[in-house]
């Protein structure tokens, strides 16, 4: 184990922090999370928009959403092999270019609509979501060993604060959206962003950025490269794969599934979910200390399984919050106190340890989280309403298959009839509409719980799997921070 740092290496990191601004590097820092949160807020409530337009399924809206996810997890995993090597700043003034142009992509796609019909629309909101992960990515490759490297004694703490931007940006896109929702087209709500990604980029302009922990104490990349040997960080990889499906691919989904199940406005859902997240998460420390930060992620899951069933059976308002405010304490301290465990317990490996945990994450939910989930919808929905009214599901059904992993292919619901049919007053249905709407409603109901239910499995697995890694940690001794 290396235990001191060479004269060389010490002296350059004192140099480099008489010219750093802690607080400044993390506030910008929290930003570049909020900007991620604002654009996954107004996504979760613009897609069903997107759906009637252009006319996608829910297994199409879910492999649009899935591109926001699937280039973040690549490129995290990417420039974190780099990071320590080729700084944060050039990283950063990177992901700032990659925010921006993803906004010109994105917002091109009526135009390519009307030009290309709705292959090409599907691509262009694929690409442009796709390039805003490349940003969140990159972002990300940086914070958090950068947060890792400023609150070195207090990473879980700090780390959990950090990631509270993430709610907050969600907190932010759920107020515009509500407010600006039917009034405003969603080209000018998705480019509302842009407002705190200047901020983030003008905070980080210029600013010195400190000399990461192991690369002052000259740790190789070999050695960065051997901590991916050991059992437990195998372990946390494929649990953080089911968190990135669990967290990230349910919030994704979560305002279209309330909507649908419970008749309201899903978006408030999301809200108040993020409401808890974000007070919670700076609180993390003293939880985390008083019962080991596995601790807290096995009560977590334990939560957050308990909260996904209340939700697929929610009907009611109070059923609502109820299953939500499970949920939301589940999924709050899942991210972050992931990274801090990845962190304590294997600082040789420094950002790519860290970059290779959340990008698994990321990948997770936008290849396996948000398609599969919405999968789920179209398969249990057009089960139904084949069974019970097959002349209506041929009415509504969508003209191409989907497909996921090894699961047999379903046709889903084609989103600009069912969007059409649901939307219309009640005045303006004909006597045959009026009998499709009830039947195409309860499908699209059954469909949103069944997927909530099989969700919650996942949870449970992630119980089971932190049980045993306090098991064996117990069998060790206890769990405890390891210093580089």
């Amino acid at each position: 184990m290396i235990t001191t740092i060479d004269s060389t290496a010490s002296s350059r990191v004192h140099q480099v922090e008489r010219h750093i601004n802690p607080r400044r590097l993390f506030v910008a820092s929290f930003l570049t999370l909020i900007v991620g949160g604002v654009v996954f807020a107004l996504r979760s409530s613009i897609i069903a928009e997107w759906g009637r337009s252009y006319g996608f399924t829910q297994a199409e809206l879910g492999g649009i959403s899935g591109g926001g996810f699937t280039g973040f997890g690549l490129t995290i995993i990417f420039f974190s092999a780099l990071a320590d090597r080729v700084g944060y700043g050039r990283l950063m003034a990177v992901a700032f270019v990659l925010h921006v142009v993803s906004t010109v992509v994105t917002l091109s796609a009526t135009p390519v609509f009307h030009a290309a019909g709705k292959g090409g629309a599907y691509w262009t909101l694929y690409v442009g979501q796709f390039l805003f992960a490349l940003g969140n990515g990159t972002c990300e490759a940086v914070i958090n060993p950068l947060t890792a490297t400023l609150y070195p004694r207090e990473r879980t703490h700090y780390l959990n604060i950090l990631h509270a931007g993430w709610p907050c940006g969600i907190i932010i896109g759920c107020l515009l959206s509500y407010a600006l929702v039917n009034q405003t087209p969603w080209e000018v709500q998705m480019g509302l962003f842009l407002i705190p990604t200047v901020l983030y980029g003008a905070l980080m302009l210029r600013q010195r950025f400190p000399i990461s922990e192991v690369q002052a104490a000259g740790v190789s990349f070999a050695t960065m490269l051997n901590e991916f040997a050991q059992p437990v960080l195998l372990t946390l990889l494929f649990l953080h794969a089911l968190i990135g499906y669990v967290e990230l691919g349910v919030d994704g989904w979560i305002t279209n599934l309330m909507t649908a199940i419970a008749s309201m406005n899903g978006i408030l859902v999301l809200l108040y979910t993020s409401c808890i997240m974000f007070v919670l998460r700076f609180c993390a420390g003293p939880i985390a200390h008083r019962i080991s930060p596995l601790g807290l992620l096995f009560t977590c899951a334990c939560l957050a399984c308990v909260g996904l069933m209340a939700l697929g059976k929610a009907s009611t308002g109070l059923s609502v919050i109820a299953g939500a405010t499970i949920y939301g304490v589940g999924k709050t301290f899942f991210w972050p106190t992931m990274l801090g465990v990845v962190s304590e317990r294997f600082p040789k490996g420094g950002a790519l340890t860290m970059g290779t945990v959340a990008g698994v994450g990321m990948l997770s939910a936008g290849l396996l989280g948000t398609p599969g989930i919405g999968y789920v919808q179209d398969y249990y929905a057009s089960r139904q309403l084949s069974r019970e009214a097959p002349a209506v599901y041929a009415r509504f059904a969508a003209d191409t298959q989907n497909r996921f992993l090894f699961f047999p292919a379903t046709i889903g619901l084609d989103g600009t009839k069912v969007g059409n049919l649901v939307a219309k007053p009640e005045s303006q249905l004909s006597p045959i509409e009026r009998d499709q709407r009830p039947l195409v409603n309860s499908a699209r109901i059954y469909g949103g719980r069944m997927a909530l239910k099989w969700t919650a499995l996942l949870p449970a697995i992630l119980a089971l799997g932190y049980l045993a890694l306090i098991l064996h940690f117990r069998s060790r001794g206890g769990y405890r921070r390891v210093d580089i």
